[in-house]
Order: C-alpha cells, then sequence, then structure tokens
C-alpha cells in the first residue's frame, strides 16, 4: 500500500506492549496466533510454515488510543474463542473501555512491586496482560490468555490475591470459611479407616482431632517455607484406597479382638518412611527433573482415578440407610447446583457451604429420627459381632440401625472438653519393608497431584506460576508435613489437597494470611475434645453419601487439567482413554483374581476390592514382593498414572498439544519484584537455600 494513498489505515500500536523476546515461549514452541487474514492451525496444532513470506512493514505510529487487545482470539488454542456460556446462554462481553475498580490492597500491593498504578486496566511492570473480563457470578477455573512470556494471564475477578491484606475481619471470616468449604475432605478419611482399623467412638473423635491439628500445622508450614500458595494440607484421598489396602492385609484379618492401635503403628511406621522419600525428592533438586514427565495429560487421568476407584464403596454403603443417604446426596446436589447463584449478603453461601450445609440438615433429621425410635435395634444386641448373630432378621437389621443412627449422647459424653495431640500417642510406629515400598509409590502419586494443585493455584492468585525450584521446595516441605502425620498418628500422608483449586476458583478468596488465620482456628479447635466427639457421631451413611459427591468432584477437578493441553487432539484423546479405562480393567482383573463366591465372607463386600494382597496373580517365591506388586496394580491410580506417563512421553507431540507446564525461570523470578515477592522466604529463610539453587527462587 503506498504511503501517498490518503485512505490508508495503518495499525496502532500499543505503547504499553514490548515486541515479543526471542526467548518467549511462543518463539520457543513455534506457536502463530491465528488472527484475522492468516491460515488456519491444524488439527494437529501445528503451524502451517510461512517460509518464503516477506514480513509485512512496520505500522506507522499514529496518535490516539491504544487499540484494546482481541479477546475473542483464543491465543491457547489458536483460534477464535466462543462465547462463553453459562447454563447454555451466551454470557456477553463487558464494555472494555469501562475501568475496573481496584481495592486499596491490591493498589498498594502492586506499588510495593516497584509498579506504579497507571489505572484500573494499567500495565503490570512490562508485562502485558490480556484481560478477559468474567462475570461477577461466574465460578471458572484459572482458563485465560496467554501473555508475551507464555504464561496465563491472571485472573483479575479474584476479591483478594495472594499478598493482599483485607483487614483483620475480613482475613477471619475468609480464613474459617476457605476451611469450612473443604471440610469435608478434611474429617471423611479418618470416618472411614478407623472403623475400618476396629476403632471405637473414642478413637475417631481422637484421630479427628489429630488431623485437625496436624492439617492447621502444616499449612501454616507451607505457607511460610512451602510453595507459599494459600494451599490447605490434609488428609488426601491418594492415601485412602492405599491404606485400606494394607488395613486388610493377610496379617491383619486374623488379629482378634480391638487391631486399631497395632494397624495404625504399621500405618505411622510406612507413611514416615515414605514421607523422608518424599522430602528427599523435593529438598534433593530431583524434583525439578521429574517435573519434566509431568504434564497436564498425565495429572488429569491420575487425579480422576482416585475418584474413580471408590464407586464400589460409596452408593453401596448409602444403600445401608437409604432414606438418609439419598437425602444427603439431593441436599448437596441442590445446594452445589440449582442454588450456587443466590447471594445472600454478597456471598455464594449454598455453593460455598454446599457440604457442611448438606452434613448439618442430615445430621439433624438422622438424630430427630433416632430420639423418636425409629432407628431401634428391637431387641436384637447391637455389640454382638454380625458373625456370631444367629437370627437373619438380627444380623441385617443391626447392621441397617447403626448406619442410621447417631448416638451423639455417648459420642460427646466420652470425649473430654480439653485434648492435646500428641506424637506417638498410639505407640512407637512398626517399620515394615513391603508396606513401606507401597507409601512410597503413593508418595509420589501425591507429589504428581500437587504439582498440579500449585500450576491451577498460581494461576488463580500469583503474578506467575513458580520457578521449578519452588515446586521442589513445596514437595519438599509435603514429606516433612507427612512424616508429622505420622509421628502424630493420622492414618494418611499430609499433602496438599486437590479440593483447593475449586475452593479458590469460587470464593474468590486467594490471600494466603486469610488461610493462615484459618489454619490457626483449626489449631484451636484440635484442642476442644467435643469437636472431635461431635464430628465422630456423624453416621457411616452420611460420611458414604458425602463421600460420593467428594469424589464425582475429585474426579471432575481432575478432568479439568485438560484445560491446559489441546483437549481436542486424538493423541490426547486416545491417552486419557486408555489411561481411565486400564486404571479400572486392571485392578478390577487384579481384585477378582482367584476370589471365589464364599471367599472372606467375614470382610464387607465394599472392602472386598481390598483384600488383593491375599489372592492377587503375582505369584514368585519372595512373598513381600508379591505383597507389594499385587498391592500397586489394584490401585487405579497408580495404573493411570504409569500408563499415561508411558504414552505421554513416548507418543509424538508438540508442547502446545501437550500442554506442557510452563513454570517461572529463575532468573526472571529474580529480576521481577512481583514474582520475587510472591515465593520468597520470610524471616530470612531464603538464605538457607541459597546455596541450594534447586529448591529456591
Amino acid at each position: 500500500m503506498a504511503k501517498s494513498d490518503p485512505n490508508a489505515k495503518s495499525w496502532p500500536t500499543n505503547p504499553e506492549s514490548p515486541a515479543m523476546p526471542p526467548s518467549s515461549w511462543a518463539k520457543r514452541t513455534g506457536f502463530r496466533p491465528k488472527f484475522s487474514g492468516e491460515t488456519n492451525a491444524s488439527a494437529s496444532g501445528q503451524i502451517p510454515s510461512t517460509a518464503g513470506t516477506p514480513p509485512p512493514p512496520p505500522p506507522a505510529k499514529v496518535q490516539g488510543k491504544p487499540k484494546q487487545p482481541d479477546n475473542s482470539v483464543d491465543l491457547e488454542a489458536g483460534r477464535s474463542r466462543p462465547l462463553e456460556t453459562a447454563n447454555g446462554e451466551a454470557v456477553g462481553v463487558k464494555d472494555r473501555t469501562k475501568e475496573k475498580e481496584q481495592t486499596p490492597s491490591v493498589v498498594k500491593r502492586r506499588e510495593s512491586d516497584g509498579v506504579k498504578n497507571s489505572g484500573a486496566n494499567g500495565p503490570i511492570g512490562n508485562r502485558r496482560v490480556v484481560n478477559t473480563e468474567v462475570s461477577g457470578n461466574a465460578d471458572v477455573l484459572p482458563h485465560s490468555p496467554i501473555d508475551d512470556d507464555g504464561f496465563m494471564a491472571r485472573n483479575h475477578h479474584m476479591k483478594y490475591e495472594l499478598r493482599d491484606t483485607p483487614g483483620l475481619v475480613p482475613i477471619g471470616f475468609y480464613g474459617v470459611q476457605h476451611f469450612l468449604s473443604i471440610l469435608g475432605s478434611l474429617i471423611l478419611i479418618p470416618l472411614v479407616i478407623v472403623p475400618a482399623m476396629g476403632g471405637t467412638y473414642e478413637d475417631t473423635a481422637m484421630v479427628v482431632s489429630t488431623v485437625l491439628f496436624i492439617s492447621g500445622v502444616t499449612t501454616l508450614l507451607h505457607m511460610f517455607f512451602g510453595s507459599r500458595l494459600p494451599l490447605i494440607q490434609g488428609p488426601s484421598f491418594v492415601y485412602l484406597a492405599p491404606a485400606l489396602a494394607i488395613i486388610h492385609s493377610p496379617e491383619f484379618l486374623g488379629l482378634n479382638g480391638n487391631n486399631f492401635k497395632h494397624i495404625m503403628k504399621e500405618l505411622q511406621g510406612a507413611i514416615i518412611i515414605a514421607s523422608a522419600f518424599q522430602a528427599l525428592l523435593g529438598y534433593s533438586g530431583l524434583m525439578t527433573i521429574f517435573l519434566r514427565l509431568i504434564n497436564p495429560v498425565i495429572v488429569a487421568p491420575t487425579i480422576a482415578a482416585v475418584g474413580l476407584s471408590f464407586y464400589s464403596y460409596g452408593f453401596p454403603r448409602v444403600g445401608n440407610c437409604i432414606e438418609i443417604g439419598v437425602v444427603q446426596i439431593i441436599l448437596v446436589i441442590i445446594f452445589s447446583l440449582y442454588l450456587r447463584k443466590i447471594s445472600i449478603l454478597g456471598h455464594r453461601v449454598f455453593l460455598i457451604y454446599a457440604v457442611p450445609l448438606g452434613l448439618l440438615i442430615s445430621w439433624a433429621v438422622a438424630f430427630l429420627l433416632t430420639e423418636v425410635g425409629l432407628f431401634s435395634y428391637d431387641g436384637c444386641a447391637p455389640n454382638i459381632p454380625t458373625s456370631n448373630t444367629i437370627s437373619d432378621h438380627c444380623r441385617s437389621h443391626v447392621a441397617r440401625v447403626k448406619s442410621c443412627r447417631i448416638n451423639a449422647s455417648y459420642a460427646l459424653r466420652s470425649s473430654p472438653w480439653f485434648r492435646f495431640p500428641y506424637p506417638l500417642q498410639w505407640g512407637v510406629p512398626v517399620f515394615n519393608w513391603k508396606i513401606v515400598l507401597v507409601m512410597c509409590f503413593v508418595s509420589i502419586i501425591s507429589s504428581v497431584d500437587s504439582v498440579g494443585s500449585y500450576h491451577a493455584s498460581s494461576l488463580l492468585v500469583a503474578s506467575k506460576p513458580p520457578t521449578p525450584g519452588i515446586v521442589s521446595r513445596g514437595i519438599g516441605l509435603e514429606g516433612i508435613a507427612s512424616i508429622l502425620a505420622g509421628l502424630w498418628g493420622t492414618g494418611t500422608g499430609s499433602t496438599t489437597l486437590t479440593e483447593n483449586v475449586h475452593t479458590i476458583a469460587v470464593t474468590k478468596m486467594g490471600s494466603r494470611r486469610a488461610v493462615g488465620l484459618g489454619a490457626f482456628v483449626m489449631i484451636v479447635l484440635s484442642f476442644i475434645g467435643k469437636v472431635g466427639g461431635f464430628i465422630a457421631s456423624i453416621p457411616e451413611v452420611i460420611v458414604a453419601a458425602l463421600l460420593c459427591f467428594m469424589w464425582a468432584l475429585l474426579t471432575a477437578l481432575g478432568l479439568s487439567n485438560l484445560r491446559y493441553s489441546e483437549a481436542g487432539s486424538s493423541r490426547n484423546i486416545i491417552i486419557v482413554g486408555l489411561s481411565l479405562f486400564f486404571s479400572l480393567s486392571i485392578p478390577a482383573y487384579f481384585q477378582q483374581y482367584g476370589i471365589s463366591p464364599n471367599s472372606y465372607s467375614s470382610v464387607p463386600s465394599y472392602f472386598q476390592p481390598y483384600i488383593v494382597a491375599s489372592h492377587g496373580p503375582i505369584h514368585t517365591k519372595l512373598g513381600g514382593l508379591n505383597y507389594v506388586l499385587n498391592t500397586l496394580f489394584s490401585l487405579h491410580m497408580v495404573m493411570a498414572f504409569l500408563v499415561a506417563t508411558i504414552l505421554d512421553n513416548t507418543v509424538p507431540g508438540s508442547r502446545h498439544e501437550r500442554g506442557v507446564y510452563v513454570w517461572s525461570e529463575s532468573e526472571t523470578a529474580r529480576r521481577e519484584p512481583a514474582i520475587y515477592n510472591d515465593y520468597k522466604l520470610p524471616f530470612g529463610a531464603g538464605k538457607l537455600f541459597q546455596w541450594v539453587k534447586w529448591v529456591g527462587i
């Protein structure tokens, strides 16, 4: 186009947007966004070559308002972005010229990063943020356009971000809210494993108090010396299936009486050694190498398999008292889905507190029905073992009533007002090498889970994702946290709860100070013995009903990691499909091998998948090796992880197609104040890691 053409229109430039450096993600991967007039991207994610095409002349500078970024283009997928929808209806994009209000804490934090406030949509440092406005009623996980450095733009619809300090009252409110919204993940695992070990109400109450204490302490440790992201630490569902498999080991099935303490000491020894292995994995720098193998295509089926693995436990347990269990499931579904957009005083209470509200209502209903005598034993002896009960009617009736009724008065009466959890409260741990090997492999799965949580939560609350060294530091700290869980005796390791990402996206609260104050409240509650006694009184059927929802949510959260990859790629579809199918089919083969109709009749049907070590297909001269292999191959998450890791790292695919996690570089983190302030260690603790380059900034 000639310069003399009076009708020529030149493209305005954004003076606040520097040119993409050669080391950017787009330059490294060869990715080209599809703008108007360019060639469409291929189905595999590859961009057709444009060699030989002369570069376009540089646009002339014009005065006026800079051009706003085109948010209708999906820079991650390389094609036009479809309109966002909510319940099938299109959601329009807000006026881009409308200024976005900022709280004083956000302005203060950005000024502390060395960035002057230049308006609501001003620049942040020298990084151009492509900001997609999100409706105030939308509760979505991070899926934003990619900025010039290859990172996804930060979600500016958050109420408070990582280093914001909203004030003491909001911090207290949001901190307690954060823990209440994730309450199910904290208390439900002890309510499953303690009865499975033969524990009493008193044992359950003590373990619940211990879990609250360890969760509060390890969350504070992780917030100060780990990844520094607002992530609650607690008993993860990753450890539940291995714990049940160990509980139902052949040597424990023959024990008589209360074998709770004996099995707990075995679990403690395995968790302590496996956690030391995880801490070594993080602090030695091996995790930075392992990160190269971990991608969303691996994380998604692995975490999804954790939730799907308990399908044989969920509704079969609900069916023991259908009138209470179904009510609980319906209540949680109504609160979390149908009433999720109802806001009270600016808070979507039904969505945030779906699990606690459903729990309280169903608990109250079961308590009233127990008090009016609907769940009475009708002359049957409840304390006689089921195997010794002669009457078939009493055998089934007692089992049903125990699942339905609430013994709140007994549980509260037997619990002291004050109790301080202390280490080795169950006795000296027992170390069994075959159980230790199983838990060591489980700690690797736990680390994979945490990596996905670190990446997703950082896109919500932080300036950029952490560096590989910070990820290693977080994994190492989780190993130390699990050692504490093993010493105190929670029955499982302590790790980052996957549900954190959903909670942050729903509550819009990303301040680590709020999570820290909530952790302090959990520590205080752990000292009140009546709290543990009340939680221990929750009927088994309500626990199973809540777990149905929690496991379904965990499955969905796992699969949501595919949004970082090319989800429509045939490569990824086949890999994820094979991983999920074999994660269900191969363990089913191991669990059903050698089982006869009358075998292990004393073990409930929902626990029989976890007694595979007694009859698995692997038989060698080494009994311990048989135990380890039969147990590992019967775990769904292990098979999903192995299949996905092998396929994703051997099947060819571009980095964009695979959705390879993009972490910040150490040099960039030290140079940019925002990243440095997000992840630096407090109290001068960072000096301890200056000589260990792979676990610091």
